[in-house]
This record gives C-alpha cells, sequence and structure tokens, in this order.
C-alpha cells in the first residue's frame, strides 16, 4: 500500500526524523491559510500523487510551458494562484504514462535553504535477505539516470538484523553520502531512527529524495515516498487510515476485498491463475507468443466458487480484455470448483471475448466435463504452451 509524501512525513515525524513543516488542502480556498500557518519567505506547492517524478512532470491542461507539480512560490498570493492551477489538473510523470493523474491534493510546506542533496532508500535487499540502506550523494529527481550511467556513486550498507544500524553502520553510511559537522551529527539520530520506523511500521519501501544537507549544516528530510507490506497491514490499524482509494485502480480495490491478488496491466489478455509464480510464467508466455498480458490475478490455493467468480468479474470489466485464459494447477485448489467458477461468472457477467482453460491436477477430468456440459464456448488447452498459443490467436483473429 502506498500513501502520500505528506502522510510519509507524518509517519516519519512520529519517529523523530526532521521534516519541514507542512498543511496538506484538498481545494484552492485553503490555500491561504495554509501558507499563512508557515513562516515563509518560501513556500513550497507539492502536488500529492502516488507517482514520482512530480517536479518534471507537466499539467495535460496547463500547456507544454506551464510548470512542473512541484513548485516554489514567494509570496501568499504565487501559493493561491499555484493551488488554484494545481487542484483538479491531470499531471503525467514518466512513472504515471500519457494518462497521468488527476491532483486532488497539496501540500503545502515551509522552504530550506539547501547546501546538498543526497539519495537514500531503505528496503529488503533479497540477495542478503536483510534491510539494507541505499545511498547516493547525487540527490534529487535524477536518480534513476545516475544508475543508469555511473552506478558506482549508489552504496549499498546491508543492516544486521540481530544488531539493528550501529555505529560502524551509522560510519559507513556517512562516509558513502560525505557528511561532516552538524550534518555527520544528525546522522547518528536520523539512520536508525528511519530503519526503526522501517521495520516496526512494516514498510517494503522507504525513499527519502533529496535527504538535504541545508545551509546550516543540519539535515532534513525534503520528500519522503513510503509502502507498506499489504500482508502486515492488519497489525496497523493506523497505516491503514492513511489510504487513499482515488489513487487506486477500482479493479484492484475490488480485489483486495475479496483476498485477491490482482495488478492491471497495460495488455489485452486477462488472466486467471492460481499460484504466483505459475502466474508470472503465463504472464511471461503470453509475451513470447506475440502479445500483453492485461492483468496479474492469482486466486489462490483455496479460492471458493465466489472467489473465481469475482476474479473473473474483475477480469471482464477491463475494457482494454480482449480474451481470458483461464490457467489453473489443481493442488489444494480443485479444478472442478474452478469450473463451477467460470460459469457461474459468465453467466452472471456474460461472455463477449475468447476464453481459453487449461486445468491441470485435482479433479482435473471432472472440471473438463463441467465446462464442456456447461454448453460455454470454451477453446480447452492441454498444456501452458497451447493455451497461451490459442488465446493469442483467438485474440488476433477475433
Amino acid at each position: 500500500m502506498n500513501i502520500h509524501e505528506y502522510q510519509a512525513k507524518q509517519v516519519l515525524k512520529g519517529f523523530g526524523v526532521p521534516v519541514a513543516e507542512g498543511v496538506a488542502i484538498t481545494s484552492a480556498d485553503e490555500a491561504e491559510a495554509a501558507a499563512k500557518r508557515l513562516p515563509g519567505p518560501l513556500w513550497v506547492v507539492k502536488s500529492q500523487i502516488h507517482a514520482g517524478g512530480r517536479g518534471k512532470g507537466r499539467f495535460k491542461e496547463l500547456g507544454s510551458d506551464a510548470k512542473g507539480g512541484v513548485r516554489l512560490a514567494f509570496s501568499i498570493e504565487d501559493v493561491v494562484k499555484n493551488a488554484r492551477e494545481m487542484l483538479g489538473s491531470t499531471l503525467v510523470t514518466a512513472q504515471t504514462g500519457d494518462a497521468g493523474k488527476q491532483v486532488n491534493r497539496l501540500y503545502i510546506e515551509d522552504g530550506a535553504d539547501i547546501a546538498r542533496e543526497l539519495y537514500l532508500s531503505i528496503l529488503v535487499d533479497r540477495a542478503h535477505g536483510q534491510v539494507a540502506f541505499v545511498v547516493s550523494t547525487e540527490g534529487g529527481m535524477d536518480i534513476e539516470q545516475v544508475a543508469h550511467d555511473t552506478p558506482d556513486r549508489i552504496q549499498t550498507v546491508v543492516i544486521d538484523p540481530t544488531a539493528g544500524v550501529t555505529d560502524a553502520d551509522v560510519a559507513a553510511l556517512s562516509d558513502a553520502l560525505k557528511l561532516d559537522g552538524a550534518a555527520a551529527e544528525d546522522a547518528k539520530t536520523l539512520f536508525p531512527a528511519l530503519h526503526k520506523a522501517f521495520v516496526e511500521k512494516d514498510m517494503s519501501m522507504l525513499e527519502v529524495n533529496p535527504l538535504i544537507v541545508m545551509e546550516n549544516g543540519r539535515l532534513r528530510v525534503l520528500d519522503a515516498k513510503v509502502s507498506f507490506d499489504g500482508n502486515a497491514l492488519f497489525r496497523h490499524k493506523d497505516v491503514q487510515e492513511l489510504r487513499d482509494e482515488t489513487e487506486e485502480d477500482p479493479k484492484e480495490i475490488e480485489a483486495s476485498k475479496h483476498d485477491l491478488a490482482y495488478i492491471a496491466l497495460d495488455g489485452t489478455i486477462g488472466c486467471m491463475v492460481n499460484g504466483a509464480g505459475l502466474a508470472m510464467a503465463t504472464l511471461d508466455i503470453i509475451k513470447l507468443y506475440g502479445a500483453e498480458p492485461a492483468n496479474f490475478l492469482d486466486v489462490g490455493g483455496g479460492a471458493s466458487k465466489e472467489k473465481v467468480t469475482a476474479a473473473f468479474r474483475i477480469i471482464t470489466s477491463d475494457p482494454n480484455v480482449q480474451g481470458i485464459l483461464v490457467n489453473i494447477f489443481g493442488g489444494i485448489m480443485r479444478c472442478d470448483i474452478i469450473a463451477e467458477g467460470v460459469i457461474a461468472a459468465v453467466k452472471e457477467v456474460g461472455l463477449k471475448v475468447p476464453l481459453v482453460v487449461r486445468l491441470e491436477g485435482t479433479n482435473v477430468e471432472l472440471g473438463k466435463k463441467i465446462l464442456r456440459d456447461s454448453g460455454l464456448n470454451v477453446i480447452p488447452a492441454d498444456d501452458l504452451a497451447d493455451a497461451a498459443e490459442k488465446i493469442v490467436a483467438a485474440v488476433k483473429t477475433g
């Protein structure tokens, strides 16, 4: 689960992390009062969407010459003007795609005198099986380009889970970021605080870009992006309350209500699979045969007829779907349950696109018989390659 920048800063502030003061607003009428709550004379007006690259983004409605989604304002009047331009407009960034995202919230933040911009993130390093800091002296909006062009400027410090962030870790991170003086002193409390927030709140990613050294030598988190492990949200009611469903795909919201693992993609072939590994293999083989998957959908090992029906309904609600591939290996999941769920779903929502079904495993013959006797126009498949080839061909000829 993702949250907005201003929410991430509220969470981090609770762990003693230094952040600027700011006020979130949802209406331009709130902009003047918000700005007056901050000292000035510099304010930063920040679009709040679940995507990076806001500063270099462009608003569809404002033309190519308009300023981006993060703007400096040197008067309260400028704050209000920017708020009126930005709220309700569609911001397009490198991460949103051409469709962009509508800006429904702004964060009015107190400005800072920046001496240096640094990069810091915390994530689970799967190569080591441990939490790690990833840092660079090249902070700012072009960190992706730094990673591509000069990967040697990005350093990783792996944290021992039994020891936490040690003095040696702080020293290694400070050395990598070339911190000294007041900044090095701040680092002694900042790095452990960020790690504590990451672990205690079950974050899957914490990115600070930039982490700044101010003119007075002190450190401050200038921007923050946080994602939480969805499997751990039951432990964090306070985090659940931060969810902004307007930033999420409605199909993914509906899937979460049925405990389905669903991610919308850009292709035309809808997929219903059981097991994450098999689902990934299904997506790969669809691409191998020359098409693009419309979604990742794992119904899980113990899905009920109702769960399968919900999954089918979600797939068919995507207007981009031109064909559907059901690929089930019945271990815990029984093939007859899948067959009954598909039939129930088709009766409920109809079937307007080609449907290929590949079943294998527990009660496979019963599942195939249920489909044959249903009268549905189902294209059977013998194996994964056969299924992919048939659905791609059906979509191309349909």
